[in-house]
């Protein structure tokens, strides 16, 4: 693995099980297969109960031994050296689905959802997105009406919820009314089983192809007053949530940016043309030296968040500068990668194209990287330019 400035060699010992509890378990019953499942389209939903069983599923929450910040960006990081689909699906799972419940969920639905959530039994999806509303939330259509008997009524479409079709429990963020005496964006949780709750597929897809993306269609779901987060009252729920699975995006393009310039390297210093190794060429050499660059900046930008993160002091500003960075970067490597490979780069089997299909994905989910600017920029000038 790379580690030109020992950044990740300086990293505490302690900090490291849950990451090589992942590695093992995706060496073991992942990586051998991970080309078959990208081309199919499948997410390898056997391996979900064992992800559960090595802690990683929930790892960071307290109830389930609150995982340092640099314990679960290690073990992000392993999963995206393997594909953006893995890493998406614990992201989706812990800190959107879980940390929902947790932060914002009564103590009854903490106790009914989260140990099974953890445990890899059941899975959870989180639905904010909607086919007219992606960068702009708040224009969300979803509605939920309070009906005669104190039960709720919701209606509306979702897209692009990661897991949506494998999931038993929706997490889905609506607008409600004021005479249902509870104004402004609230979220419900929806078994998968509800009469008039529809997921399906998005399919035909370029990137991030294992990933169970999903849309959802809500057709009159009734559900009982129990089923809404008592605590989450406002946009600002949802989009905390999405915080915290954008540390989790950060800390896994380094993965993916690491991976492709392995098989950049050991491609180049392998194959000979014009009687000497591809590496003792001056441009294939600044290719290295820039991808070195990237990957280490973005590891060192990693570990001071990491740190501001366990300290208390990290700002949602500060996670936009790491996300689009990060993703920036490793998007930038991935194509040196791909072009110094050759016609070879486009091959399935050497793994670099599809890690830049999915960083494709990365640069857009979870805030595009113009969005990200803007908020780094309001944040340096104290000017809003959203509007």
């Amino acid at each position: 693995m790379l580690d030109y400035l020992d950044v990740i060699a300086d990293i505490p010992s302690s900090a490291w099980a849950l990451a090589e509890r992942t590695r093992e378990l995706l060496e073991r019953r992942v990586i051998s297969r991970i080309d078959e499942l990208y081309e199919s389209g499948e997410f390898p939903r056997d391996v979900i109960p064992e992800l559960g069983s090595i802690g990683l599923l929930g790892a960071p929450l307290a109830q389930f031994g609150q995982a340092s910040p640099l314990a679960w960006g290690l073990a992000m990081r392993e999963l995206e050296r393997v594909d953006s689909g893995l890493r998406s699906f614990a992201s989706v799972q812990t800190c959107l689905a879980m940390e929902a419940i947790a932060r914002f969920g009564s103590l009854a639905q903490q106790d009914e959802w989260l140990p099974r959530l953890a445990r890899g039994e059941v899975i959870g999806c989180f639905a904010l997105t909607e086919p007219g509303h992606g960068s702009d939330p708040a224009g969300m259509e979803t509605r939920a009406t309070r009906g005669a008997n104190g039960t709720w009524r919701l209606n509306g479409h979702k897209r692009w919820a990661t897991n949506g079709t494998i999931a038993s429990v929706a997490i889905i963020w609506a607008q409600t009314a004021p005479e249902s005496g509870s104004k402004g964006v609230r979220g419900f949780l929806v078994p998968a089983n509800a009469p008039g709750f529809t997921a399906r597929p998005l399919e035909r897809k370029l990137s991030l192809r294992i990933s169970a993306s999903s849309e959802l269609f809500l057709d009159n779901v009734e559900l009982p007053e129990s089923a809404m987060l008592p605590k989450a009252t406002g946009l600002g729920a949802p989009l905390s949530c999405l915080n915290e699975a954008r540390y989790s995006i950060l800390w896994g393009a380094i993965g993916s940016a690491e991976a492709c310039y392995t098989a950049a390297f050991e491609h180049v210093t392998k194959r000979e043309q014009f009687g000497r190794p591809l590496a003792g060429f001056q441009m294939v050499q600044n290719d290295l030296v820039e991808m070195v660059d990237q990957i280490s900046r973005s590891q060192l930008l990693a570990a001071r968040l990491a740190q501001l993160k366990e300290e208390g002091r990290l700002r949602y500003q500060q996670l936009s500068l790491g996300k689009r960075h990060n993703v920036r970067a490793a998007q930038d490597v991935a194509r040196r990668a791909r072009a110094l490979l050759g016609a070879e780069g486009i091959l399935l089997d050497r793994i670099v194209m599809r890690h830049l299909c999915n960083l494709e994905t990365l640069a857009t989910y979870e805030g595009t990287e113009q969005i990200h600017t803007l908020v780094v920029g309001q944040d340096l000038t104290g000017l809003s330019a959203f509007r």
